[in-house]
């Protein structure tokens, strides 16, 4: 395939996640159709389905673009760190950037099929990041790796989507360091660092 082809067909892919977008926004997931998409788009009915299946397909594809983000993060954080030193979990202050960079599409798909896509897109993604970073923390012969794994992005999610939904003043940084003490420092360590001194 030639180079001209392939930026036709990344081309043609951006439009149809940016109409898709558009239309989610402007009326919600569910009453948008692929007659709407490709209206929206400029593009013909075989054109979409020589990309995609459905817009529900759409969607979680458009989805690339952050792995891609999350793992040049993760490389990033990596080149830095000298041994074994340094920070794990080094997708969480991308995955926030990009969250609050993009709440508005967030908030319209909360609640909508098309949340129900995200959420389950997104732990996919942040369960394959995190994989690739828990090999280099000993679990010891008591914890399942597969839980670590779990425990890891519900906790993630838990906190982006209190970040979303209640606190609009907190920032990135701030929900990272939040998502960092809980997570590698414990519920234990917060609320005891919390208590009083007598």
């Amino acid at each position: 395939m030639t180079t001209l082809a392939n930026r036709q067909i990344a081309r043609t892919r951006r439009r149809l996640h940016e109409a898709l977008i558009s239309l989610i926004l402007r009326k919600g997931y569910e009453a948008t159709t692929v007659q709407d998409i490709i209206d929206e788009a400029d593009v013909g009915r075989s054109t979409f389905y020589a990309h995609y299946t459905g817009k529900e397909d759409l969607l979680r594809k458009g989805f690339e673009p952050l792995r891609a983000e999350l793992a040049a993060a993760q490389r990033n954080a990596t080149a830095k760190r000298s041994g074994d030193q340094g920070e794990i979990l080094s997708f969480s202050a991308a995955m926030f950037e990009h969250a609050c960079a993009h709440k508005h599409i967030y908030r319209a798909l909360v609640g909508s099929r098309g949340g129900v896509v995200v959420v389950n897109e997104m732990q996919r993604i942040l369960s394959d990041v995190v994989q690739d970073e828990l090999p280099r923390v000993r679990h010891g012969e008591t914890l399942s790796r597969d839980l670590a794994v779990r425990f890891v992005v519900g906790s993630f999610m838990t906190v982006m989507t209190w970040l979303l939904e209640r606190k609009p003043k907190v920032t990135p940084a701030d929900a990272d360091q939040m998502f960092r003490l809980l997570v590698i420092g414990g519920i234990g360590s917060a609320v005891r660092n919390a208590q009083p001194k007598s």
